[in-house]
């Protein structure tokens, strides 16, 4: 199936545990905890009770950036951004028994990725995104069909989602791309409905999978 993942967010209303309980209860099964520049004891707090409530959903939990919290906590993984520790390096301190992501904006990127042990890669932004600073260049559909082509002639078979100011209506040409999924984040907390607009998301993941 095409793949979702929802990376939480916060707006003037809405918490980033509120984030997570909108996309679990929508029918997201993947939840990435990103809380960037925020102190480790308010991650952790956070963490544990989304910990919890993925479980209660049977759904993925991954937390951003935060390998030896991840470690702790034992959540299914860490996602890694470009500046974060090396993919090489979390799979050394984490072992094989941890999902690990990394976000790339080039082949390069893949391919080191790929060369220390990801299992996934986050390749963005596909558009201007307000829910990121420090915006790599963008990549548009044409971005992907030449990353992914590359990907198939270089033989490196890694699951790519498509993140960066995804929404519904993009999935279809994403896929069309060779994208494996995507993640999305302000999409969802922006609509009128949240739960509604996420439910949307996983019934047009399914039609783009049949």
């Amino acid at each position: 199936m095409f793949g979702v993942q929802f990376i939480t967010h916060q707006t003037d209303t809405i918490t980033y545990l509120d984030s997570v309980r909108i996309a679990l209860e929508g029918g997201c099964r993947w939840i990435q905890l990103r809380m960037k520049d925020l102190p480790d004891a308010q991650v952790e707090e956070t963490a544990l009770r989304a910990q919890a409530l993925c479980r209660s959903y049977g759904a993925v939990f991954i937390i951003d950036d935060r390998v030896e919290l991840v470690g702790r906590l034992h959540a299914d993984g860490v996602h890694l951004g470009r500046t974060d520790m090396p993919v090489r390096e979390a799979r050394r301190l984490l072992g094989p028994g941890f999902r690990i992501g990394g976000t790339a904006n080039t082949f390069d990127d893949i391919r080191m990725h790929c060369e220390g042990g990801a299992d996934y890669i986050g390749c963005g932004p596909f558009r201007y995104t307000t829910t990121k600073q420090k915006l790599a260049p963008i990549l548009g559909l044409e971005g992907y069909r030449a990353l992914t082509a590359r990907m198939r002639e270089e033989g490196i078979g890694l699951p790519v989602v498509g993140i960066g100011g995804v929404t519904a209506e993009d999935m279809s040409a994403l896929a069309g791309a060779g994208l494996d999924g995507v993640a999305l984040s302000g999409s969802i907390l922006r609509a009128a409905d949240p739960v509604q607009e996420m439910r949307r998301v996983m019934r047009m993941a399914q039609q783009v999978s049949a």
